[in-house]
């Protein structure tokens, strides 16, 4: 048993180290939104391990409730098809609301970021044709509270949608295992699996991150949010109608 096993494992480390490269879904989020919210890279690299723990999770759990009740291959993947169409769609759902958002933040006002020596950015929101006084910054304890809220809800949206998403790779993998019987083997699959797929993530995450504070919008950095909107959208279209 221990020789299939270690086979079994090194196929789950490389089918998840493919599968998260190419799922732009996996990373492109984090990237995008954590630039239009201005996430330090500590905030950003926590959500994303929280995500992806919570996305190979959840088809753990699907697959191990399969395995117990008897389901067929087919079976699991028809239900793990069933959850992707629908993580696909809550991207677009998720991406159009924010795009639109975006768009409409622009259009009211726009922000000025201030980036310190740690990593975190601060944003402070400012009307148009606004008069620099000492009454202008008034409102600023309720904007703090508003960008809070931002997060809280921005972070909140993406770890549904990574709950929702299955990883299709991984079902078959553990179908033997668990034919011979071996908790031991569905548990050491599962964990290369999720090792390979959260570590590929947290790399293009942090690749990303590290990339985006290389351009300086200028005048632009009042559209973040929509740009980060649309490749949200875009990314789900890729998911629903490509298949990636």
């Amino acid at each position: 048993m221990a020789e299939p096993l270690t086979v079994l494992m090194l196929t789950a480390l490389s089918l998840g180290l493919v599968h998260t490269l190419l799922g732009p879904d996996h990373y492109l989020p984090f990237i995008v939104l954590g630039r239009a919210e201005g996430w330090n890279l500590r905030r950003t690299m926590l959500l994303t391990a929280v995500c992806g723990v919570a996305h190979v999770a959840s088809s753990i759990v699907v697959g191990g409730l399969g395995i117990a009740l008897g389901w067929s291959l087919g079976g699991l993947e028809w239900f793990e098809g069933i959850r992707g169409e629908a993580a696909g769609w809550a991207l677009l759902v998720f991406g159009g609301a924010y795009l639109t958002w975006g768009l409409y933040r622009a259009r009211k006002g726009h922000s000025h970021v201030h980036a310190h020596a740690d990593g975190t950015v601060h944003k402070h929101g400012h009307d148009h044709g606004h008069i620099a006084d000492a009454s202008a910054h008034a409102d600023e304890p309720h904007e703090e509270a508003a960008h809070v809220k931002s997060h809280r809800r921005t972070a909140w949206a993406l770890f549904l949608v990574f709950v929702l998403g299955p990883c299709e790779p991984l079902i078959p993998l553990l179908l033997f295992p668990a034919a011979e019987h071996s908790a031991a083997g569905i548990a050491a699959v599962s964990a290369a699996f999720l090792v390979a797929t959260v570590v590929t993530m947290l790399a293009v995450v942090a690749a990303g991150w590290f990339g985006l504070r290389l351009f300086k919008l200028g005048w632009l950095e009042r559209y973040v949010h929509a740009f980060s909107g649309a490749a949200v959208l875009a990314s789900g279209v890729l998911i629903t109608f490509v298949g990636l």
